[in-house]
């Protein structure tokens, strides 16, 4: 079987790829930028194709002959021209077209967890996971044996989401928690991400549906801080700011905090508004997958990521 993986340089394409190569698959990946793909450290045995899902350029050739695309592109660079929702829909929309031109069998997608109810763009739903649910719709429409995957925050040492939570906790002496330290959440170990993500290339009950992963702890986002906190062995204390509900003015002084870009964590907070909780059928129950705690994915990210970097905290 024939497997191409988008988004090969990111947290999640970068290790998805060996796992599928040590399953026995023929792995190619999509990449816009060779010299960074192998940079990146793209294994031995993975193909790489060059071209781009925003502009369409070089789609045909990767697609021809695949089985299963993983389609892990997210458009959240910042730029000048237009929205990140104008690109990703473009995106969608142009490799949607080209899968079923090649006859692609299914699209395997790793998107966000949406407020209830998630069959409409409601007003409350953010930009960032309204554009997720967006391209979902786009993918599952064109081949319909597709399988959509939401998820919140993914726990991971390169996972952008837990990274600007850990830098928060970091550098800053007292915890300021914004009013949404109250919404919950359930957060999923990168591991059981990647083992849903490579059972469902193949899972014939998955096909044409959209499952939820969550791990086994529902916290509140003030909860999840603190655990991080405890994890890096940390002395913050923490101080709830119930007034402070501009996630605008919050969100560019946590990027300045955690030295991050505010066009990419503006849309990441926008989504903090509410609860994120998952569905009542979870994949990693379709799947077969156990799933490891909350406690024990924050300490494992911790880790790998202390194996290339050193946390100021620890």
């Amino acid at each position: 079987m024939r497997i191409l993986v988008t988004g090969i340089t990111g947290a999640i394409g970068s290790r998805l790829a060996p796992r599928l190569l040590a399953a026995g698959y023929e792995v190619h990946a999509l990449t816009r930028n060779r010299d960074a793909a192998r940079l990146a450290q793209v294994p031995t045995g993975v193909r790489l194709m060059t071209g781009d899902a925003v502009s369409g350029i070089g789609l045909p050739q990767a697609l021809g002959g695949v089985d299963v695309a993983y389609y892990l592109i997210h458009s959240m660079e910042p730029r000048a021209e237009e929205r990140f929702g104008v690109r990703e829909r473009r995106a969608a929309e142009n490799f949607a077209a080209a899968a079923v031109t090649a006859r692609v069998g299914r699209i395997v997608y790793l998107g966000g967890i949406v407020p209830e109810p998630s069959a409409a763009l409601t007003a409350g739903t953010s930009a960032h996971l309204a554009s997720r649910l967006a391209v979902e719709r786009t993918l599952l429409e064109a081949v319909p044996d597709s399988v959509a995957l939401r998820a919140s925050i993914v726990i991971g040492d390169r996972s952008r989401s837990f990274r600007f939570l850990v830098r928060l906790v970091e550098r800053m002496p007292i915890l300021l928690i914004p009013a949404w330290r109250d919404h919950r959440t359930a957060p999923i170990d990168e591991r059981d991400v990647l083992t849903c993500l490579t059972r469902a290339a193949t899972a014939p009950k998955a096909g044409g549906r959209s499952l939820d992963l969550a791990g086994p702890d529902v916290v509140t986002y003030g909860m999840l801080i603190a655990r991080i906190r405890d994890q890096l062995m940390l002395d913050r204390p923490v101080l709830n700011i119930p007034r402070l509900t501009l996630t605008a003015i919050a969100s560019r002084v946590s990027a300045v905090i955690a030295g991050e870009e505010h066009a990419l964590i503006g849309p990441l907070m926008a989504g903090l508004g509410t609860d994120l909780l998952p569905r009542k059928e979870l994949a990693t129950e379709l799947l077969g997958v156990r799933r490891h705690t909350l406690d024990a994915a924050i300490e494992h990210a911790l880790r790998e990521w202390e194996l290339i970097e050193p946390l100021r905290a620890r």
